[in-house]
Parts: C-alpha cells; structure tokens; sequence
C-alpha cells in the first residue's frame, strides 16, 4: 500500500520539505528524485497524480519529491543551486530517508525537466543518476519560442503586469494556481519569460542555463512529448532527444502536461515506457 512520509530539510532560505512515496511492503530497486514543474514560477511538489504514484512505487520505486524555491523571488542561479543541493542530500542521506542506499534516478515534469538536466550537466553532483526522465522538459535548445509572445497564451485573456505584486519577493515554494498562475501566463502572453527568472546579461544564460554548449549528459535519456504542445515546442523536443540519443516517447494532442488524464491510453503506456527505461538501468 502507498505510504507517505514528510522530511524537514535544512534551509536557510525557506522553509523546505521532501515528500516521500513508498510501499513498505516491497523490496525497492531504487529512488526517483522527483521535481515539479511550472515554469519555475508557480506548482508544488505534491503534484503528480495518484495514477503515476501508484504505478511506479507498486513496480518496486520509491519517489522523493522535493520543494525548490520559486521565480522571480529566486532566480535561476539560487534554484539549479537548491535543486543540486537535494540531489547530493539524497545521496548523501540515502539511510536516512530512507532506510538503506539505493541508486537514484531524476525526474522532472517541464520546468522540473529543464532543471534535472541542468543540475546533471553542470558537473556539482556527487554522483551522477542511472537515468533522466523528462516529461515534456527542455533546455532551451531553440530560438524564439521562450523570448517571444506565445500564440497560445495570447489568446486567454490579457494579465497585466500588476500580477507581479501580488507574489511575494520572499523565497518560498508553494506557487499556487490560483495565486502564481497569472505570473506564468503573463510572462508568456509578453514574451518576458526568461526576465522572470534571470536577470544578467543574455549571452550568460545562454552559457551558464541553457544545454546548448552541453554536447552530452552522464547517464541515458528518456524524452517524452506531444506533437503540437502549447508550452514547448516539439522542435525542443526534437532537438533535445537528438543531443543526447534519448529514448523516446512520443504522443499526439495539444496539451502540455498531457499525462495529467489518468485515464487516458497514452498515460498509461506511457509510465509503461517509463519502467521500461528504468528497469533496463538497472
């Protein structure tokens, strides 16, 4: 049966949890470390669906899912560095959290993708993971899709730049929907993205936060995307799963996050290709 099991983790810039999915009664194969997506401005660690939960922790893997602090309160040098201190914690800490040392995996979902592969190719890690799971991830690969008006996003209703306001310049990690949302929508809608989230010269984060001059990762790849995605581009995708000969799993639609239906044909193969990939690592 799944468990959980909430850990304070030292911080001293927010206060910072991990959420632990598991099933006591079961021998494990290894930890997936999991981050959350939304556009690195808004989403919650407890945001993978009941579905996915219990169909890899009942195929023998426990999920840590951890918090991260939020953009434009934290901007990207304080997250990947955040991100990477969670990876080495685990690593480091593997006994307690857990009760015995098991290889790890990363897994991220869109903005939680960008930032495992960022952490996997900056060389800070400890040790680098069996394995990279991105669901509909990117490393900023492509022109012009991240630092213009987004087509989709222009047509939802205007948000103004008095959404800003409303977020709070304290680090913190919790982005609500109904709080947080309107930022990501904005920053879109105006094309004004990357200014949320980093705030030196273009030509630095293009180095330093962008896989284009990473010509490979420490581990295999696993890629998953829709064809006509409303967040990421399938060029990204393309481009990404190209670089670093990722296995891939493709899918039709026009939704971003298309795992989000539980029900769906393509969610379920699609954690099916998921185990594979772990499986295989192993």
């Amino acid at each position: 049966m799944l468990q959980t099991k909430d850990i304070a983790l030292g911080n001293t810039l927010y206060a910072k949890y991990a959420t632990i999915y598991f099933d006591p009664n079961i021998i494990h194969k290894a930890v997936i470390l999991y981050f959350h997506g939304g556009g690195l401005l808004y989403g919650n660690r407890n945001d993978l669906p009941e579905f996915h939960l219990n169909t890899l922790v009942n195929s023998a893997y426990i999920i840590i899912s951890f918090d991260y602090p939020l953009a434009p309160a934290a901007k990207i040098d304080v997250i990947l560095d955040d991100i990477c201190c969670s990876i080495n914690y685990y690593y480091k800490h593997s006994k307690f959290l857990i009760g015995s040392t098991l290889p790890y995996f990363l897994w991220g979902r869109s903005a939680g993708s960008y930032l495992c592969l960022l952490a996997a190719s900056c060389g800070k890690l400890i040790s680098a993971p069996r394995g990279i799971i991105s669901y509909y991830g990117y490393g900023f690969l492509c022109d012009n899709w991240f630092n213009h008006p987004s087509n989709y996003y222009c047509q939802l209703p205007r948000v103004s730049e008095a959404c800003l306001s409303k977020i709070s310049s304290k680090i913190h990690s919790q982005g609500n929907l109904d709080t947080h949302y309107s930022t990501y929508v904005y920053a879109r809608q105006t094309g004004n993205w990357l200014k949320l989230f980093f705030d030196d010269r273009e030509k630095y984060f293009y180095l330093n936060y962008t896989l284009r001059s990473c010509t490979s990762l420490p581990c295999p790849l696993f890629c998953a995307h829709s064809t006509n995605d409303t967040d990421v581009p399938f060029t990204e995708f393309t481009e990404l799963s190209q670089l670093y000969s990722a296995e891939k799993y493709i899918t039709s639609g026009k939704i971003h996050d298309f795992d989000r239906d539980e029900t769906a044909a393509s969610t379920l193969r699609l954690l099916n290709s998921t185990i594979q990939f772990l499986d295989k690592l192993l």
